[in-house]
């Protein structure tokens, strides 16, 4: 136990970060160089993750996909790595295979909230994507009725663009999507 809290004594680098063994029963990010632990979503979480991430696939462009669960650099000084549910980029950059993204790179992230992370979601990661200039933010709460809020970024800062539940049409990053929430609960 004293060797778990006495490591790391200083911010977390890059270096650092890639060493870290994985844990396939935790959800690790790294906020301003400090390691973020919390446990791995429940399985009505995943599989919301799972339509959304195909939902959208299917509807955008071929110069966009839809990756869930990537890692993604929003600043670099202190470093800062965060793992959105749902992340948009583009293919040109996808098809480089790289081990995490830029968020210079990213159109959209989207958060399912989870027990535990919702404060997180909700305020931390919404200052954090706004002050890394990502364009779109969605927040998706599964209780009933699932509800998702979007966020676009203006002057950067977000701001509200809408609270849905039901079926609802979208935009990402210019492109219409149309997204049947309830479907994100149902088998």
């Amino acid at each position: 136990m004293t060797e778990a809290l006495s490591w790391p004594r200083h911010l977390l680098t890059l270096e650092d970060w890639e060493a870290l063994p994985e844990d396939n029963g935790l959800r690790l990010e790294l906020a301003e160089g400090v390691l973020m632990m919390s446990p791995r979503p429940v399985p009505w979480h995943q599989n919301a993750v799972t339509e959304l991430t195909y939902g959208l696939k299917a509807q955008l462009p071929a110069s966009l996909i839809a990756l869930a669960e990537v890692e993604v650099v929003l600043s670099d000084a202190p470093l800062t790595i965060r793992v959105p549910d749902v992340t948009v980029t583009s293919t040109a950059v996808f098809d480089g295979n790289p081990p995490r993204y830029r968020a210079d790179d990213v159109s959209l992230v989207v958060e399912v909230l989870s027990e535990g992370t919702r404060r997180v979601d909700r305020v931390l990661k919404s200052s954090e994507y706004a002050d890394a200039g990502i364009g779109q933010y969605w927040i998706v709460d599964l209780d009933a009725p699932t509800t998702l809020t979007a966020y676009v970024l203006v002057d950067g800062e977000y701001e509200l663009a809408g609270e849905a539940t039901g079926n609802l049409d979208l935009t990402v990053a210019g492109n219409p999507v149309r997204l049947d929430l309830e479907s994100l609960t149902r088998r």
